[in-house]
This record gives structure tokens, C-alpha cells and sequence, in this order.
């Protein structure tokens, strides 16, 4: 500091562009104030104040006054150029011809002379203050000295600006933190909550594009659930392997991670996705909740950046709060999930109580029927029409009689009794049971059977009943003919009977509910007991049921067993 040499004049003006300088707190406000006031302090033409890059080293113009576009644009090393200098040495420059210093690195032919004074801040050359002129020798000595002093006012200023910035982004981030976690845990709705935090985050980090990626079932693969910002490319690509991949490592040490380049680092899965995308720098921080790694949340940028301590910060605090909403959004999936399965049980154990009820009332009067049509001793000569009239009787009463049993073993849950079932043969004796009532509605019977099909442990009475409420309900979906497909195949582990039909179809609710014992496959309206004794049949022995429908083309309902 040179303040003796100084005159009267010259320290009202140093005061004036001090006070001047240290007015705002806004970092470019700052900036360029410190520029505007450094150019008329020295009656320099031009002036520029060069940043240094943290991440990339390189010195790049923050701020400036008279400079051209080139020059504006101009990145140094910090060797490079008078300014490249004064940032590797730490030492203020003066140049009386720049045409004549074989450091000087022209932006503008009309400049002759540069003075560049370094800014240091916490100990470190951070800045470099330039003014040029368009003559020779244009600064003096106390030129230099007013720059020197001024600089050390304009570092503190850019200083306490930058930090300012710093606290201000930081409250803002802990804002948003707030309102991010009140916006992704303000539905329950698990898409709505993966997609709310890819948004959130890109917006919170400042970044061209966030992804999130859960563990599926195994835990042993990433696959990609939602993103914000990504293009079709990176949408397309395959799982991530736990064991292998970056993402992996995340998540087995539960701990943040960033790449500098994508687009070039080893580590990286997809750099080509990365070079189409304009991927550049990545962080991924994990989704932990309870000590459990759920999957991680990624972020990227389109230039190099390395990622602040308060930038991983605050994105684990939003994966920390997002693996919250996810396991939240989770189980009240499983919430709803069972509520339905205990609706869907308590329709049946009404239709159970029912079943039971119906089938006492009908057992009394037909058993007193049975007893008066043997004691009538109903028999008749041979060739008598009364004959036959006798015997169907008797029969239908042996059928409603069966019918009885199979609404009584319904209500009351009976355990199937297993044995050896050969599918083909049981749908043969059922299509030879039915073949009358299907040949009369006009509705042509097709099979196609596996060949070598394997037996299933089943019962065979209760198969039966569900196949043939299948065919019956089928049948009448068709009041005007159509077909009838019976399809048997195998499958992995078991074998499965498929039933279609060419009737009216089912809508997406009725499909919804086609087996909880409030519906038939005909009408809205109905018993729906054949399809809930069909599933709980199934259900039984294990197996699956799975109903294609759409109005006006059928319903196709398809039965799966394990062997």
C-alpha cells in the first residue's frame, strides 16, 4: 500500500469508488461495479476482471468494461497471457507495450498498454483485475498503486458477495428442501411420488437432468423408474447391475458418488448415452431409509462441475426425505392392496352364509320330493311315454341334489381331496355332458389340447364343477350361437386351462370384478355364485385365475395349476 504518494485528489477518488464498490452484495452487481470503477479510476479504455475456475483452472471473464466480444469470451491458463501470469506468480504487471511482451495474448489489436493486479482472497489468487489502453505507457506507478489498493476493497467486496450468494442459495436450498418434501409426500400415489422428485431435484440442484433408480425384487439390478429432463436414449437403457455398475457401489456403500465426465470415465456405464444425451458431470447420492439402500437419485449437468460439500449435501437430504415418500407411497399400495383382498373375503364369506341358507331351503322340499317319488314306486310298461317321463325325473332330482352338495361344499370351504387328474379326459366327459344344451344355442365346440399333457393333483369333482360353471357362463354369453374354445397347454411349473367365448364381453369393471361373487360374465347384475365357486376352487388347489375381456369381443378365462 502506497498511500503517502497519493495526492489529496487521488485518495477522495480511491474513497469514493471504496464506498461506490462496497454498496451491493449481488456477486455480478459486484463484478462489474469493481470493473466500471477501476477503468475510470485509471482512465483506462477497457477493463476485465478474470475469474479463476475452480473446476477446469482456467481464468474466464466475469465481469468487464469496453471489451469486445472475443475478448469477453477469452480463456486463459494460468500461464497463459500477461493475465495468466499475474495469476500463477501472484504479482501485480505493468506493461508499457504490449506489442513488444511475448506473453501478451491479443483480444483487441488497438490495445498498447495493460496493468493487471491479482486478487487475493483467503490467501489464494482467485481474480486478476485488468485495464488496458490504447496508448503506450498509459499507467503510471501510482496507477498500479490505486489498483493495488483498490483491489484489495474489491476483493473484500467480491468476497463477502460470493459468501452472501452462498447463504442465500443455502437458505433457498433448505426452502425448497421443504416444499420438495411437502410436494412428493403430498400424494401416495407411488408414480406420481417417483416422478415428483426427479423434478424437484433438477430443480433444486440446478441441473439438466435427474433420474432415480430402484432395486427390483432380486436387489440385484437398478432399473431405471422415473426421470425429469432425460431423452429417449438414456430411457432405453437396460438395467444396472448391483455387483458391476457406479450405481452399484452407491448403493452398497451408501454413500454419495460424482464423475467429473460420463462421457470419458471408466467407471461409467453408458458414455455413449451420455455423448448423444449431453450428459457431463453426474452425482448420485443413495435412497436410505431405516439403514436400507432402496436405489439411488442421480443428477447431471451438461458442463464440467464439481460438485460443492453443500451441493452432496443437499441432495442426499432430498434422497434421505425421498426414500421417506417412496417406502410411504409403498405401503399404502400394500394398504390398499390387502383392504381389497379383505373386501373381496368378506363378499364371500356374505356369499358363503348365503350359499348355505339357499341351500337348506332348497334341501328340505327336495328331499320330501325324493321320498314321495320312490314311495310312489313309479313304474310303468314298456313303451309307455310315462316311462321315460319317470326316469328324467328322477334324474333331474339326482342332479339338484348334486347342485346342492357342490353350494354346500362351497360355503362351507371343503378341502379339496386330491388325486390324479387327466385335464383332456375330464373336459372330454364335460363337453359330452354339455354337447345337447351347446348343439340347441348354436354354439360350435372347439378344442385344442396339448399333446402329453401332464396329470395335476386336484380334485376331480370340485375341477369339474368350476369347468362347467365356466362353460355354462359361457354359454350363455352367447344367446345367438358363436364358439366355444377349450385350450389346455403347459406352463412353467403347471398347466393351463383356458375357456373363451365370442359373447358380449365384460367391461373393465365387470372384468374387475368378475369373481368376488357379484357378477356374472351375462349381466351386471346376477348371482355371480358359478364364478365364485370357479375361483374358489382354484384357489384351493393353488392355482390362478385371469380374465381377457373387452365389450363386444369376448372373455377368455384362464385357469393356471401347478403340477
Amino acid at each position: 500500500m502506497r498511500v503517502a504518494s497519493f495526492s489529496h485528489e487521488q485518495l477522495e477518488r480511491l474513497y469514493r469508488v471504496a464506498q461506490a464498490i462496497h454498496v451491493t452484495l449481488e456477486p455480478a452487481e459486484a463484478l462489474q461495479r469493481v470493473v466500471q470503477e477501476s477503468v475510470q479510476l485509471v482512465n483506462a479504455s477497457s477493463g476485465s476482471l478474470a475469474l479463476v475456475n475452480p473446476t477446469t483452472g482456467l481464468l474466464e471473464i466475469g465481469a468487464s468494461e469496453g471489451l469486445s466480444a472475443a475478448g469477453e469470451a477469452l480463456q486463459l491458463r494460468m500461464d497463459e497471457g500477461i493475465t495468466g501470469w499475474v495469476a500463477r506468480h501472484g504479482e501485480p504487471l505493468r506493461v508499457g507495450d504490449v506489442q513488444a511482451d511475448d506473453r501478451y495474448v491479443s483480444a483487441n489489436p488497438e490495445v498498447r498498454s495493460e496493468l493487471a493486479i491479482p486478487l487475493r482472497m483467503d490467501g489464494e489468487v482467485r481474480a486478476v483485475l485488468n485495464v488496458d489502453a490504447e496508448r503506450v505507457d498509459a499507467f503510471s506507478e501510482t496507477d498500479q498503486a490505486l489498483l493495488e489498493e483498490l483491489a484489495v476493497h474489491a476483493a473484500q467486496v467480491i468476497r463477502n458477495s460470493w459468501r452472501y450468494e452462498q447463504h442465500r442459495h443455502r437458505a433457498e436450498q433448505l426452502r425448497t428442501l421443504v416444499s420438495v418434501g411437502q410436494s412428493i409426500n403430498s400424494t401416495l400415489n407411488l408414480d406420481d411420488v417417483l416422478r415428483g422428485i426427479t423434478r424437484e431435484a433438477a430443480g433444486l440442484a440446478r441441473v439438466q437432468m435427474c433420474s432415480l433408480l430402484l432395486l427390483d425384487e432380486t436387489g440385484e439390478w437398478l432399473e431405471l423408474r422415473a426421470e425429469h429432463g432425460a431423452g429417449e436414449d438414456y430411457r432405453q437403457c437396460p438395467a444396472l447391475s448391483t455387483a458391476e455398475s457406479l450405481m452399484g457401489s452407491v448403493v452398497r456403500r451408501q454413500k454419495p458418488m460424482q464423475v467429473l465426465n460420463v462421457q470419458t470415465s471408466p467407471l461409467y456405464q453408458h458414455p455413449e448415452t451420455a455423448r448423444r444425451e449431453g450428459l457431463v458431470s453426474m452425482l448420485s447420492a443413495p435412497l436410505v431409509n431405516n439403514a436400507q439402500c432402496r436405489g439411488t437419485l442421480n443428477v447431471y449437468t451438461d458442463a464440467p462441475h464439481v460438485f460443492s460439500n453443500e451441493e452432496v449435501k443437499t441432495l442426499c437430504a432430498l434422497a434421505e426425505l425421498s426414500a421417506v415418500a417412496i417406502e410411504k407411497a409403498e405401503l399404502y399400495e400394500r394398504t390398499v392392496d390387502v383392504e381389497e383382498q379383505l373386501r373381496r373375503n368378506e363378499q364371500l364369506s356374505a356369499l358363503g352364509l348365503l350359499a348355505a341358507e339357499v341351500a337348506h331351503e332348497i334341501r328340505n322340499p327336495l328331499t320330501v320330493m325324493k321320498m314321495l317319488y320312490h314311495s310312489l314306486g313309479l313304474e310303468f310298461d314298456e313303451g309307455d311315454p310315462r316311462r321315460e317321463d319317470a326316469r328324467v325325473l328322477g334324474e333331474k332330482m339326482d342332479h339338484l341334489d348334486s347342485i346342492v352338495d357342490n353350494i354346500v361344499n362351497f360355503a362351507r370351504n371343503a378341502e379339496p381331496r386330491l388325486s390324479a387328474v387327466e385335464l383332456p379326459a375330464l373336459i372330454d366327459d364335460l363337453a359330452l355332458l354339455t354337447r345337447h344344451k351347446l348343439q340347441h344355442q348354436g354354439i360350435q365346440l372347439l378344442r385344442e389340447d396339448a399333446p402329453e399333457l401332464p396329470a395335476i393333483r386336484a380334485d376331480a369333482t370340485q375341477l369339474s364343477q368350476a369347468f362347467l360353471n365356466l362353460i355354462l357362463n359361457a354359454a350363455e354369453a352367447m344367446p345367438q350361437g358363436g364358439s366355444l374354445r377349450i385350450r389346455t397347454a403347459a406352463v412353467d411349473g403347471g398347466v393351463e386351462v383356458a375357456i373363451a367365448d365370442t359373447g358380449s364381453g365384460l367391461t373393465e369393471e365387470q372384468r374387475a370384478r368378475a369373481f368376488t361373487g357379484m357378477l356374472s360374465t351375462t349381466k351386471e347384475s346376477g348371482g355371480g355364485l358359478g364364478l365364485a365357486i370357479v375361483a374358489k376352487v382354484v384357489e384351493a388347489h393353488g392355482g390362478q385365475v385371469d380374465v381377457q375381456s373387452e365389450p363386444g369381443e369376448g372373455t377368455e378365462v384362464v385357469l393356471r395349476f401347478p403340477i
